[in-house]
């Protein structure tokens, strides 16, 4: 099958994309035990500037916002500037990259939080999962449950991420909205049992997601601001008992502040992509941007929705993993390489930055 519409640039409002395929989030737990990014990140992302869009790995917004260790954050000086020399990398090589905004809620452990304090969240309902510490595994814990005075704290953090984003030279940001964590735990009914103004209907659930929306786009226009939902996914043992509901309303809202794009896990994320009587993907119905379907898309299937205008954009995340030319190897026909699932959290360049591209008589070869 040839890849000509995955191969198409295509205008993201004012980001002008070389091509329809984007570098999904991944999460590789490199940066420094105090979020920085290092230099090998500056390689890494650099290596992979030839997707038409690269969305960073998921990006601590505040020190209580951080849930993995060795994440790295957007909200010190020391961050900022790393950050910095990523952008000026993939901006040398032609390539746009936006960095995604992240808040775990109570996915996280008091090893992983300033001072040892409790991971917050809408209710205090622990999640059944482990954490990431520095020190392994451990068992996530009930969390606090954040006070309604508090929200406003936490909007500010997620503005003042958004302007430290845009100091750090990147094309735009994109909202975490998804994958169990805060703003998805507001979102639906198994992690938000609040009986305030944000809890309990689906337009008070809204209600601190869209607060946070509002906030960050006054920053960086919402233009340049995308957001990505799981409306079934049960990552990080989270549900709802009507997403196709909640979702629906939520796409709507966010449809009318005109966000740039919709990133959606379709199904379980790293798993089935049809594992529910509602169908994440008759979301783009609702939504007047650009859709970007996620979640084990091949470059097959992608071509095959994108020629049916079922998706404006295609997410590949592994598969950018060990192919920092995914594009061209697209392109070419050329396999993909196999990547090592032992090497993808924590460590040191070894299964981040040491994969090859295709030498040039292997493209040559491919390419006659």
């Amino acid at each position: 099958m040839t890849h000509d519409h995955l191969l198409q640039p295509y205008d993201l409002g004012p980001i002008s994309l070389s091509n329809r395929v984007v570098m999904a989030p991944l999460t590789r737990s490199r940066a420094t035990s105090d979020g920085v990014p290092k230099e090998m990140h500056v390689d890494y992302y650099r290596q992979r500037a030839g997707a038409g869009l690269i969305i960073t790995e998921a990006t601590n917004i505040s020190p209580e916002g951080r849930g993995y260790a060795w994440t790295p954050g957007i909200f010190n000086d020391a961050q900022v500037n790393a950050w910095k020399k990523v952008t000026d990398a993939v901006h040398e090589e032609g390539g746009k990259i936006v960095l995604q905004l992240w808040h775990v809620g109570r996915v996280s452990h008091p090893d992983l939080q300033p001072g040892g304090a409790l991971p917050v969240a809408p209710s205090a309902i622990a999640p059944a999962m482990q954490a990431f510490t520095e020190s392994g595994m451990k068992d996530a814990v009930a969390p606090r449950a954040l006070d309604a005075g508090e929200l406003p704290r936490v909007v500010a953090d997620f503005v003042k991420a958004t302007e430290n984003s845009k100091a750090a030279g990147f094309d735009g940001v994109e909202i975490h909205s998804a994958n169990g964590y805060l703003l998805d735990q507001f979102l639906r009914d198994g992690a938000n049992q609040r009986t305030d103004e944000f809890g309990g209907s689906i337009e008070n659930r809204l209600r601190f997601p869209l607060m946070v929306v509002d906030a960050v786009t006054k920053v960086f226009g919402p233009e340049r601001t995308g957001i990505r939902i799981s409306p079934v996914s049960p990552a990080n043992d989270l549900a709802d008992s009507d997403p196709e509901a909640v979702f629906t309303a939520y796409v709507k809202e966010l449809s009318a502040r005109r966000l740039a794009y919709l990133h959606v896990i379709e199904g379980a994320t790293r798993g089935d992509r049809d594992p529910h009587a509602f169908k994440a993907w008759s979301l783009r119905q609702h939504f007047s941007g650009a859709y970007m379907g996620n979640n084990n898309y091949t470059a097959d299937l992608a071509e095959e929705r994108l020629a049916k205008g079922e998706i404006d954009l295609a997410c590949f995340g592994r598969p950018f993993i060990s192919n920092p030319d995914l594009v061209e190897r697209i392109r070419l026909g050329a396999p993909f390489a196999a990547y090592d699932e032992k090497t993808f959290y924590g460590g040191d360049e070894t299964g981040y930055t040491d994969y090859p591209a295709l030498s040039a008589e292997e493209r040559a070869r491919y390419a006659a």
